[in-house]
This record gives C-alpha cells, sequence and structure tokens, in this order.
C-alpha cells in the first residue's frame, strides 16, 4: 500500500510542473553535460516545500541520516547508485569503512546507519562501520528495535590510513557524520578517499555558500525552460557578527528581515498570491532543525525572550551560532492524512534514489518540519522520480515526483558547485 496523498492546491494544472514535463529530454539532456562537467557529491538528501506556485528546496544535507526511511521497493536503484559512486573514486574497491555519528542511543538513526550498510553490501562491497566515539576500546555489539544488529569498531589509524582491529584496510572512507564539531585529528591528512571530503562538514560548510551557488544554478535551469527562477528559488540573506545572548545583531538582523519580506511580497503581488509572507532564520551550518525560527514582522527578531534565545544561539555538538541565513519562508500545502508534509528527495551519486515525506502534526504550512514530533512516510510514487508519465496529467503523482527528482537534483548540481569552490579554498 501507498500512503494517501492529498495536496491542497487541486484544480487548475501547475504551470511550472506543466513547463518542466514537457521540457523532460531537454531537461534531461541538460543534466548529462552538468554532470560531466561537475562530480556529484556521494550521497544527498534535499527537503523541498511545494506551495503549489513555488516548488522550491530549503535546505541540502550532504551526510542524509534517513535511509531506513526510503520506499524498500525501490532499494535496487540505490544499488545501482552507489556502485556507480564508489567506482568513481576507486574502481578496484572492495573495503568501505562506514563512519557514523556518534549516537548509541539513537535506534532510528542507527537504523539508517544499518539500512546504508545494506546498500553498500549489496553493491558488492565488503562494508564496516568504525566508530569515533572516544571512549570505545573494543567492538560493540548494538541491537536494533527491528530486530538488526549493528557491530561498532573502533577506528585506528597506522600512518596515513585508517584501519580496523584485524588488519581491515579499506580503499574508502564514508563518512555519515556532519562534522559538526570540527574534524577530529584521526581523520585529518587521511591518504584514502573520503566520501564527503572533511571540508563538507558543517565546521566549515554554510548554508549561505549553498544557496549562492544554488542562485546560479537557479538561473541556468530557469532560463532553459522559460520560467521565472524565483519559482524554483527561495529569497535568502546572510547576517554575521549576531549573539543571541547578549542581543548584539538584532537591529541589522531585523533590517535583513524587512528587507527580505518586501522583497517577497513583491513577488506575491505581481503572482497575485494572498498568503503573508514570512521568513525563516536559522544557524547557517548544522542540521537537524535546531537554531530555526519562523518570521513574519521584523520585531519578532528584536528583544527575544530567554527561551528563544537559548533555542536560536547553540546548535548540535554545543557550537554556538554567530552567523544565520534568513531565508525566505515556502508554504507547505502538501499532506498526508491530513497533516502538513514536505517531501525529502534522496540521491547517490546523480541519481534519485527515493524519498519520504516529513509530516507533523502539530505544525502549520508555514512553520518548520524538522522538530520533534515528526514522523516520516516514504514517497508514495509507484515509479521512480526519474520516470515522468509524458502522456498524463502534470500534476498526476509520477510526473509530480517527477518535478521533484528535478528539483532536488539542481539541489545536487549546487552542491557540486559548492563543494568544487570549497576544495579551491582548502587547496585540494
Amino acid at each position: 500500500m501507498v500512503p494517501h496523498l492529498t495536496t491542497a492546491l487541486t484544480g487548475p494544472l501547475k504551470e511550472l510542473e506543466s513547463r518542466i514535463l514537457r521540457a523532460q529530454p531537454k531537461i534531461e539532456h541538460w543534466f548529462r553535460s552538468q554532470w560531466l562537467k561537475h562530480d556529484a557529491p556521494f550521497y544527498a538528501s534535499v527537503d523541498l516545500r511545494n506551495a503549489g506556485f513555488k516548488l522550491a528546496p530549503v535546505d541540502t544535507n550532504l551526510f542524509p541520516g534517513g535511509f531506513n526511511n526510503l520506499n524498500q521497493t525501490f532499494r535496487p536503484l540505490a544499488v545501482q547508485a552507489a556502485t556507480v559512486a564508489v567506482e568513481k573514486i576507486c574502481p578496484e574497491a572492495r573495503g568501505v569503512l562506514l563512519i557514523p555519528e556518534n549516537h548509541t542511543r539513537n535506534s532510528f538513526y542507527l537504523q539508517n546507519v544499518a539500512a546504508l550498510h545494506s546498500i553498500l553490501r549489496q553493491a558488492g562491497l565488503n562494508v564496516r562501520i568504525g566508530s569515533l566515539l572516544p571512549e570505545l576500546e573494543a567492538p560493540m555489539q548494538l541491537e536494533l528495535p527491528d530486530g538488526q544488529n549493528l557491530l561498532l569498531e573502533p577506528v585506528q589509524r597506522r600512518g596515513n590510513r585508517l584501519h580496523l582491529g584485524d588488519d581491515f584496510n579499506p580503499c574508502t572512507v564514508l563518512l555519515n557524520n556532519d562534522l559538526s564539531g570540527g574534524v577530529p585529528s584521526v581523520l585529518q591528512g587521511v591518504e584514502q578517499a573520503l566520501l564527503p571530503p572533511t571540508y563538507a562538514g558543517w565546521a566549515t560548510r554554510r548554508k549561505t555558500g549553498h544557496f549562492a551557488a544554488y542562485d546560479g544554478v537557479a538561473d541556468e535551469f530557469a532560463q532553459l525552460i522559460s520560467i521565472d527562477p524565483w519559482l524554483i528559488n527561495p529569497y535568502f540573506s546572510h547576517v554575521g557578527g549576531v549573539d543571541f545572548q547578549e542581543r548584539a545583531g538584532e537591529e541589522v538582523l531585523a533590517d535583513k528581515v524587512s528587507d527580505l519580506l518586501a522583497r517577497i511580497r513583491t513577488k506575491y503581488q505581481e503572482y497575485g498570491i494572498e498568503q503573508q509572507p514570512y521568513v525563516v532564520v536559522k544557524a547557517d551550518a548544522g542540521t537537524y532543525g535546531m537554531g530555526v525560527m519562523t518570521v513574519k514582522d521584523p520585531s519578532e527578531v528584536v528583544g527575544l525572550n530567554r527561551k528563544q534565545r537559548n533555542k536560536m544561539s547553540v546548535i548540535k555538538e554545543g557550537m554556538e551560532v554567530h552567523d544565520v541565513i534568513v531565508q525566505e519562508g515556502v508554504h507547505t500545502f502538501e499532506t498526508v492524512n491530513e497533516a502538513v508534509a514536505e517531501p525529502v528527495v534522496y540521491m547517490l551519486d546523480h541519481f534519485v534514489i527515493g524519498g519520504f515525506y516529513r509530516v507533523h502534526t502539530g505544525r502549520g504550512a508555514d512553520e518548520n518540519l524538522n522538530a520533534p514530533g515528526m514522523h516520516f512516510v516514504p514517497l508514495a510514487f509507484e515509479k521512480p522520480c526519474n520516470a515522468p508519465e509524458c502522456d498524463e496529467a502534470p500534476d498526476c503523482p509520477p510526473n509530480r515526483f517527477y518535478s521533484y527528482g528535478v528539483v532536488a537534483r539542481l539541489a545536487l548540481l549546487a552542491a557540486a558547485r559548492e563543494l568544487e569552490t570549497m576544495a579551491e579554498e582548502h587547496g585540494e
């Protein structure tokens, strides 16, 4: 069975989806040419928001942690994509060391590790899980709620290579750890291929850098299919020097919020959109939905109370927030079982391999859904996101999901360009 999906905006066919469907051959040719010029990240997930009048990415994660939430029907797509991705880096690859986050009590995350481990094993690789937990001195067996077991082994370093205890000497190291707290010394100067590279971690990567790259991609794509790039691209701006605890930078932040809301209102007037515009203020680095607030008026970011300041000032690994991205809020008018939902699309190399809906019964169409109380529903497609039904309506499920796959791949291409820029900055 597939989950029942309802979309608030039924009725007239969506012009954006129609244009994407009509241009499918041109779009796929363009993507092929782009992947000849740019190396796709090993994997990524993209959070999308579908407002009916606008379909845009709002976050791109280069260390995705929800492989256990994907539709199992399309596991062969993931296995094939993983094979291609590993062969690009190490054609003779036999051994892969998978390094996860240091979560030993988060069963949902560990099930993600197990799913990723299974995909790589089915791709014909010898995969073992190496932990960076400083207190782990011997292999540790973890039993998961679904009956699976994971063996975590302490990572060892010999010279410039990572090993596991019985001389497991992999040629590739796959990071499923976003390095929010920085790059540990054991990973510095490693000669094995590290996927993604350590500079892709949140200690150095910034969301504003990603969306600056996405600006260029969206403009090129919009010209390709003759649309307004705003229809697939959220406005954003950067604010530095913020200290929420000391209330430093509040006025500058309020000014940026005001400017962005004015730009959004202009677009809403142009397209006859009646919804109230809003922006999302979030930490310029980090994940797990931490350091995020929805703002509809500039006054809301001035004089925050203690609870709000605490929420915004620190993110994962206790990292303090001093830079934020002010991003145009994109409403989500999709629901699953009457609960607000947003699609999350997963990719390995440049292939769409599935996704899921992030669903939250306690949040509204203009709120962050990546918050406690959320749950996940595998994407209800009957065919992969890259297989549209060209003779069907633009908003039928396969075609809607094709549009999701297209916009997600635009974000993936932006990430590829973003990483190229970062590699130059890091002398790699």
